[in-house]
């Protein structure tokens, strides 16, 4: 009888330790998976000029949050709301270096977050959402990652055109 006792014992043990290693397994697998559902965003080129956006939802965010210092300049979109402020997309970015030579022409921001390689350099900043531009002058030093936040007035959706000058 103690040799079934110890046999009726192992089979628990076995079947507890096959039953811990299967869900650590899927724990596994399930963080796994879901640290590749977020991709970089792709990395765009235009005048010769390095930039990406991206940023919708938490884990794209989180991701270009993470890369910013990475990169000269970061820009950060949002509205203001009753709560504090909303994140935008689809902004229409355009920057000009001192000269006036445009580097980037109206690109569209796939979320609420932009990054682009630019020289040291001051830039003229402009940032149209939904018929509002805002504008921001950008110092860019070298080794400094710089950041700029454009953020709308309430209502902006429905605002009349008009250009702002942010300070």
């Amino acid at each position: 009888m103690t040799i079934s006792r110890n046999s009726s014992s192992h089979r628990r043990s076995a079947t507890a330790a096959a039953t811990a290693l299967c869900g650590a397994t899927l724990l596994f697998l399930a963080a796994l998976s879901s640290a590749h559902a977020t991709e970089n965003p792709p990395i765009r080129m235009t005048h010769g000029i390095e930039y990406m956006s991206g940023g919708i939802g938490s884990d794209e965010a989180q991701l270009m949050r993470t890369v910013a210092p990475r990169w000269p300049a970061t820009f950060e979109f949002a509205i203001k709301d009753h709560k504090g402020a909303d994140f935008a997309s689809d902004v229409r970015v355009t920057i000009r270096d001192a000269n006036g030579r445009v580097l980037l022409d109206h690109v569209a921001s796939e979320g609420p977050f932009m990054v682009a390689r630019l020289d040291p350099g001051i830039y003229e900043v402009e940032a149209r959402l939904r018929g509002n531009t805002l504008k921001q002058t950008l110092h860019v030093n070298a080794g400094m990652p710089a950041r700029m936040a454009f953020l709308w007035p309430t209502g902006t959706d429905m605002a009349s055109i008009g250009t702002r000058t942010v300070q």
